[in-house]
């Protein structure tokens, strides 16, 4: 606020304010005589802090109610299955930070209203306190105004009362945010300690279950190594026993063969002598075939000296096709190029459009947004300023 428009504006205004501010001064200093030390020997004192404790009292037991209802609401719904279990703990959990938030507070509010009965003499010295402070402040204010017809005093002691407020507001509420993390964390504690101790619980039996079928595998393992050891001397014994008898027919199968070698010389004789005749027809029936094989040399190398002129010919007629075929490749893939060239120029264009769109509806956006260009919006300070312009032009009027 502008410190020219708490001025008064007449002498008459200045009297007017400063008569009521001697007046209130007046009216504290008779208060601060008159308000008794405490209530201390009042009849009706017992009869008001009992009213105000069991007001206290029925509301913490409410609470007390709702938190165990919300616990047993908890428990049941952690070991059920039904569906969307998560979420039902989830939002019982926030309940229960609430109303264990509210209970704390109830119960610091019932502490602090036994610690500090309004029969002891510390609430009445807090309002002489207040009382003192007030009357300060208005005689500040009507000597300021008095000298030169202005207010200012009052309120910057206003507005600093107001921020020691609003600072103890802010250090009482992160002093229960604190503590109902603390809270938090160590209910997360807790359940982290049951759910190890269950896992440990388990690990306990799985191992005595291991050991169990440890025992067993040695017993059975002990069997199983007596059984194989007798097992693989019966084996040894039969494979002796079938070696023995294996030679024996070895030894028969060989007086066997002698006697088939034998056999086989007499009829390789008989067979070498055949294929030396054979041999020779064979020699004359070479001789034959080679001359023949000469007279198909040269009828073949005919053929193949024609066939060859006639590939010379193809060859060529296939020069000139693939010359022309190389042109009209060339002209087609020209063709392409040209085509291609025109569809990627025609999305460049699409996908600039595209982009040029969005871009202008952000900018509108964020005009509208910030109140810039035609969208500007007119400040509030300056409407407050004229407003407060007028009224002082009514009152000199």
């Amino acid at each position: 606020m502008d410190p020219d428009s708490m001025g008064l504006s007449t002498p008459a205004d200045v009297l007017q304010v400063a008569t009521v501010l001697e007046d209130c001064v007046d009216q504290l200093v008779v208060l601060g005589k008159i308000m008794p030390v405490s209530y201390e020997g009042r009849p009706d004192a017992d009869e008001i802090v009992g009213d105000e404790i069991g007001r206290i009292v029925d509301s913490q037991r409410q609470l007390e109610q709702q938190f165990s209802q919300l616990m047993t609401a908890r428990q049941d719904t952690k070991f059920s299955g039904a569906i969307g279990k998560t979420n039902r703990l989830m939002q019982l959990d926030q309940d229960i930070t609430a109303v264990s938030g509210g209970l704390k507070g109830s119960n610091q509010f019932f502490t602090r209203s036994l610690k500090q009965s309004p029969l002891t003499s510390d609430n009445l010295e807090k309002i002489q306190a207040d009382r003192a402070f007030v009357e300060s402040v208005m005689v500040e204010a009507q000597s300021e105004l008095a000298v030169s017809g202005t207010f200012l005093s009052l309120l910057q002691s206003v507005l600093s009362e107001r921020e020691k407020k609003a600072n103890l507001q802010q250090t009482i509420l992160r002093e229960e945010e604190g503590r109902k993390r603390i809270k938090q964390l160590q209910r997360l504690k807790l359940e982290v300690r049951k759910e190890k101790e269950v896992e440990i619980q388990n690990r306990n039996e799985m191992i005595a279950h291991l050991k169990d079928q440890l025992q067993e595998m040695k017993a059975k393992t002990n069997m199983e190594g007596k059984y194989v050891k007798k097992n693989t001397e019966v084996q040894v014994f039969q494979t002796q026993k079938r070696c023995s008898m294996s030679e024996q027919a070895l030894r028969e199968e060989l007086e066997a063969l002698k006697v088939k070698i034998d056999e086989e010389v007499r009829v390789n004789g008989e067979i070498e002598s055949f294929l030396k005749t054979h041999q020779r027809e064979l020699e004359e029936k070479v001789e034959y075939w080679m001359e023949k094989y000469d007279k198909d040399v040269d009828a073949k190398q005919h053929e193949l000296d024609v066939l060859k002129a006639s590939k010379a010919q193809d060859l060529a007629r296939l020069q000139e096709l693939t010359k022309l075929y190389g042109e009209y490749e060339q002209v087609v893939v020209e063709d392409r190029i040209e085509k291609e060239k025109a569809r990627r120029k025609a999305e460049q264009e699409a996908i600039e459009l595209q982009c040029a769109t969005k871009l202008q509806a952000w900018w509108r956006g964020v005009m509208v947004r910030k109140g810039l260009g035609p969208y500007k919006k007119g400040k509030k300070g300056k409407k407050g300023k004229k407003k407060s312009g007028k009224k002082g032009k009514k009152k000199k009027k």
